[in-house]
């Protein structure tokens, strides 16, 4: 499964550590940080827990930049 979320970031280059990040995060199997349109293409492992997962890449994500932020 694949989902689109908008996103808040400052700076290309904290979009592009947020990408690395959140490919990371157990349950996904694909991210794209698009720092041009503020937006976040996740896809999703089979089975994943969209909800749980993308609390994870938030939490993953706030570390590159603290105030960044995921609408999901």
């Amino acid at each position: 499964m694949k989902k689109t979320y908008k996103i808040e970031v400052d700076c290309a280059n904290c979009a592009a550590k947020m990408e690395t990040a959140a490919k990371k995060v157990s349950g996904v199997k694909d991210a794209v940080v698009n720092f041009m349109t503020l937006k976040m293409k996740v896809e999703f492992e089979e089975g994943a827990d969209v909800d749980a997962v993308m609390r994870e890449v938030l939490k993953v994500c706030r570390k590159v930049e603290q105030d960044c932020e995921i609408f999901f």
